[in-house]
C-alpha cells in the first residue's frame, strides 16, 4: 500500500533561507519515510498562489499544480509559523484555496477530501501554537478531511524577541519530540484505514 503525505509549509520566508517551520517539519518526515510513506514538501512562498475561492484563480496563479498533489496525497500536513499570536497570512491564504475545492466530489459523489487525513505544525517564539492548530484543524475537519488524535505538533519559545525552533534546538523539547512522534504514527495509521476501509457513500453523498 502506498501512502503519500504532503507537506506545505506557509513560512513567510521563501527559498533557501532557513525555515524553523520546515525544521519541526523534517522530523515528521524523517518518521513517516521510515515508515514507507512517500512525502513531499512544498514551501507556498516559492509560488505565485493567489487569493481567491477557487481551484484556479487565473493566468500567473501557481495554486493548481499544488492542488493536484493535494488530491493525489492521502496525508495533509499543514506548517505555520507564529506571526502576532496567530497563523501566518500564507497558511490562511492555503486554506481559503483548499476550501476552493470543497464543493468538488470523488469518484464516490463524497466531497473530495473525504478518506484524506490532516494535521498541524506550528513553531514560534510566543504563544499561540494552540490557536493557529485549533483554526487549521477546525478548517481541515469542516472540508471534508479526517483529523486523528493529536496531530498538532509545536513548539513555541519565551516571550519576546529569543532563539527559534533551530537555534534554541527545539527539538530536544521532550513535549515536541513526543507530539511529533504521535503525530507521525496517527497519520500514518488512519491515512491506512481510510485507504483499506473508506468512508461508506451512503449517507453524504453530495446533493444526493
Amino acid at each position: 500500500m502506498t501512502i503519500k503525505a504532503l507537506f506545505l509549509n506557509c513560512s513567510l520566508k521563501k527559498s533557501p533561507e532557513t525555515s524553523n517551520t520546515q525544521g519541526l517539519m523534517d522530523k515528521v518526515i524523517d518518521i513517516m519515510q521510515d515508515e514507507g510513506v512517500d512525502t513531499e514538501t512544498i514551501r507556498i512562498a516559492d509560488y505565485n498562489v493567489a487569493p481567491g475561492m477557487t481551484p484556479d484563480e487565473g493566468i500567473g496563479d501557481e495554486w493548481p499544480e499544488i492542488f493536484e498533489k493535494v488530491k493525489e496525497s492521502d496525508i495533509l500536513v499543514i506548517g505555520t509559523p507564529i506571526w502576532l499570536g496567530e497563523k501566518s497570512s500564507i497558511a490562511k491564504r492555503v486554506i481559503e484555496r483548499i476550501n476552493g475545492g470543497a464543493s468538488l466530489t470523488n469518484d464516490k459523489g463524497q466531497y473530495l477530501y473525504y478518506n484524506k487525513v490532516a494535521g498541524s505544525i506550528v513553531t514560534g517564539n510566543e504563544d499561540g501554537a494552540k490557536s493557529a492548530s485549533r483554526d487549521i484543524i477546525y478548517g481541515m475537519s469542516h472540508l471534508g478531511f479526517t483529523i486523528p488524535p493529536n496531530v498538532d505538533s509545536y513548539w513555541v519559545g519565551e516571550a519576546g524577541p529569543g532563539p527559534s525552533f533551530l537555534e534554541a534546538e527545539g527539538f530536544k523539547n521532550d513535549f515536541t519530540k513526543q507530539n511529533t512522534r504521535i503525530m507521525a504514527y496517527n497519520l500514518i495509521h488512519f491515512a491506512k484505514m481510510l485507504k483499506e476501509h473508506p468512508i461508506p457513500a451512503e449517507g453524504n453523498v453530495v446533493n444526493s
